[in-house]
């Protein structure tokens, strides 16, 4: 008989007084930002950033700019393999849901789940399991089957009575471009989400979420830099509000423009034939501390903590379920 999982909810407010609790990934944007002697200050500076552009994009009845602030709330998913237990839980992913306030009605509008995406087992993937097989190997290529147990998992977790009582809609991932694919400005245009690019082919990121039920389009609201990749399963442009769209460009292009800054704090804006580059050397600093080199350098070690507490200790279990999961 394959087990049944059970899926927790745990969630805290993304402010300026923002702690990150001992089981976040420290490897996560805002966690990141939320350590130092800049903590209180970065987080501040991070916030004004999102509430500033949410209303630049949402202009309409907004004559001074400062109609609408934008409410963080981090989400971490703890998955128990015993559904009678939560004592085993692992610490699935972490993502981001946001809130609207509108201070003009004084109405709260409820925004977008997703957004940030953070996940101890695609770091155990990507840091682990890619580098195992692709050492000594003359091309790089992906393992058969990889990323089909992280995208059941994920399906499970969306398809649950835990994630339809907590949301109302499907989520909506929002990540930074690849750097090793070509992008195509089109002709078609969305007044939020702005110019639509097509790749010239899908990256590893794009297929690893395709295991997970989502599809991927590129898109580069107004006065950004450069395309953002938006990760959803359903309509993109019909299941969602503008307000709800803006809430998620706001906050992601937001903490891209922190630790990506030569993409998405370019000082020129992407052309018609565009490819992302770190290297690029035109661009602005935001007056945020992050610690790149870090984040890099954590994702090895949590992925070997997934391995450790989660891939090893229930392979068999894991193994059995990902092969009858029906979804």
């Amino acid at each position: 008989m394959t087990k049944k999982f059970n899926f927790i909810i745990k969630t805290i407010s993304f402010d300026e007084d923002y702690h990150p609790s001992d089981s976040t990934r420290i490897t996560t944007n805002f966690a990141n930002l939320a350590r130092g002697n800049n903590r209180q200050e970065n987080l501040r500076n991070a916030l004004r950033m999102i509430d500033n552009r949410f209303n630049a994009l949402a202009h309409w009845d907004n004559p001074n700019g400062d109609r609408y602030a934008v409410e963080i709330e981090i989400v971490t998913v703890e998955m128990s393999v015993d559904a009678d237990s939560n004592e085993d839980a692992f610490p699935l992913i972490e993502i981001l849901k946001t809130n609207i306030v509108d201070r003009a009605s004084g109405e709260r509008i409820e925004g977008i789940v997703g957004n940030n995406f953070s996940s101890y087992v695609r770091d155990y993937d990507f840091s682990i399991v890619l580098p195992e097989y692709n050492r000594d190997q003359p091309t790089f290529s992906l393992p058969e089957n990889f990323g089909e147990l992280h995208g059941k998992l994920f399906k499970c977790f969306v398809n649950s009575s835990v994630y339809k009582e907590n949301f109302t809609k499907a989520p909506i991932i929002c990540l930074s471009a690849s750097s090793s694919k070509t992008y195509h400005r089109t002709g078609n245009y969305h007044p939020v989400l702005g110019f639509e690019y097509l790749q010239n082919e899908f990256s590893s990121t794009d297929q690893y979420f395709e295991k997970m039920g989502l599809q991927v389009r590129y898109f580069m609201p107004p006065n950004s830099a450069a395309p953002l990749a938006f990760y959803f399963s359903g309509d993109l442009l019909t299941d969602y509000t503008n307000l709800e769209l803006i809430s998620t460009i706001s906050t992601m292009e937001t903490f891209q423009k922190i630790y990506r800054p030569e993409i998405y704090n370019a000082n020129s804006q992407a052309g018609a034939r565009y490819q992302p580059s770190l290297k690029h050397a035109d661009y602005s600093l935001t007056q945020i501390v992050y610690d790149r080199e870090e984040r890099s350098r954590m994702a090895t070690k949590q992925g070997k903590f997934a391995e450790e507490h989660f891939i090893k200790p229930y392979k068999a279990i894991l193994e059995e379920w990902s092969a009858n999961y029906a979804h």
